[in-house]
């Protein structure tokens, strides 16, 4: 299935839950916020969230500096 992710479309398998999307794109689960169609998904809901197909996901990720 296709999701967009920061803009840009993305195939991951039917059923792919935040964290399976997250280690598919080589993206740390630390230090990581993610929004799915503009709904902030708890970092102990990773697990748990199944993306819908056509799904909207921001992933912010944190950045030291100063």
């Amino acid at each position: 299935m296709e999701i967009q992710v920061n803009g840009t479309v993305r195939e991951v398998p039917d059923g792919a839950t935040v964290t399976t999307m997250l280690g598919a794109l080589g993206v740390p689960s630390r230090g990581v916020a993610v929004a799915v169609d503009g709904v902030v998904v708890a970092k102990t809901d990773h697990d748990r969230t199944v993306l819908p197909d056509g799904a909207e996901v921001e992933v912010l990720t944190a950045v030291q500096g100063g």
